[in-house]
């Protein structure tokens, strides 16, 4: 099969299409015809590496997959040809984290395309347990969109923020895939949503998605001041919804109401934060951390997907042959939305 493999962390050029083995399928699990894998940056980490962290190279990026059923067991309750979207989180299944709905805090928990191979590829095998029934709605592309990021966002606002209708929400880089799920979400959730993004055009489609403010980080990258103004009218800011880190969270917090929750689930522009901790309990404030989301939480999440309530955003799709363009487009900022790969 041709695959997109990485050997070793490096630039562009580290991440390649080969031709490799198909992979092998044991009792329990399901191989399937991978249609389209959308990126993340979960794939520039593992592609360049992360100081800390050790990816299984050599590894198939990608964990947002949509595809075809190819072989499954008799007793799985699918057919070849059956149209599906897998859950990109693996865990045990076995402790009490997995049988209580919460199999991200798992030990053995992982992530396709993290801790093994993904989904850039002709073929992925996976459990049985991590494949879900694509919402006709959807097409390959707009289907490989929609998992990683709206599981994440889900998560982020509805379990960890418990975001209720009246409440202010901040939703940074709304630009992104995160931001833009989780600015559909909040609204779902009768919030009042401000979107900050890089420039214009980004804001503009910030507002189509739903957003009720938008601050533009390039015009005004001084957006606590933006955020004055707009409060006047709102009250304040009850949560912060971002995955930026650096300076950001620190000016995040500071914006907060007492009793203010910021969510973060990840550092792209830094990992090392300033927290003034009498800010923290002076005002009652909660820094939540977020990864993923629940088997559970993606049956919630494709069931508004499937009814329109909720829907992706692709920004371009392109060939696996083009996979290192794909990289360089989310590399780049450039994309509002998700960067898809056909296979």
């Amino acid at each position: 099969m041709r695959a997109a493999i990485i050997r070793a962390h490096g630039g562009l050029d580290a991440i390649a299409v080969e031709s490799l083995a198909e992979p092998d399928r044991r009792q329990g699990e399901v191989r399937v015809a991978v249609r389209a894998c959308a990126l993340n940056h979960m794939d520039l980490w593992a592609r360049k590496g992360i100081p800390g962290f050790t990816f299984p190279l050599p590894l198939i990026p990608g964990c947002d997959i949509a595809g075809v059923v190819l072989e499954a067991d008799s007793d799985a309750g699918l057919a070849a040809g059956d149209e599906v979207v897998l859950q990109p989180g693996l865990s045990c299944g076995r402790c009490l984290a997995c049988l209580s709905g919460r199999d991200p805090l798992c030990r053995a928990y992982g992530i396709l395309g993290e801790t093994r191979d993904g989904g850039c590829a002709e073929q992925i095998v996976v459990p049985r347990a991590n494949v879900f029934e694509k919402p006709k709605n959807l097409g390959f592309a707009d289907a490989a969109a929609f998992p990683l990021t709206m599981l994440t966002a889900w998560h982020m606002v509805v379990s960890r923020a418990q975001v209720r209708p009246g409440e202010v929400v901040v939703v940074h880089a709304a630009g992104s895939g995160v931001g833009s799920a989780a600015v559909q979400v909040a609204k779902l959730f009768g919030a009042t949503v401000i979107a900050t993004a890089g420039g214009a055009e980004k804001c503009t489609r910030a507002s189509a998605l739903g957003a009720d403010h938008t601050i533009d980080t390039r015009a005004t990258p001084d957006w606590t001041a933006a955020l004055k103004g707009l409060t006047r009218v709102t009250g304040g800011v009850d949560v912060v919804i971002e995955h930026v880190g650096g300076a950001l969270f620190e000016q995040s917090l500071r914006v907060l109401v007492p009793g203010g929750r910021l969510v973060t689930c990840g550092a792209t522009a830094g990992g090392k934060v300033e927290l003034h901790l009498q800010r923290l309990f002076f005002k009652n404030l909660s820094v939540l951390g977020s990864t993923m989301g629940s088997k559970a939480e993606l049956l919630e999440v494709a069931a508004h997907v499937a009814a329109g309530r909720l829907r992706p955003v692709v920004a371009a799709v392109l060939p696996l042959s083009e996979v290192r363009e794909a990289h360089r487009l989310l590399e780049s900022r450039e994309a509002f939305g998700k960067v898809v790969v056909e296979v």
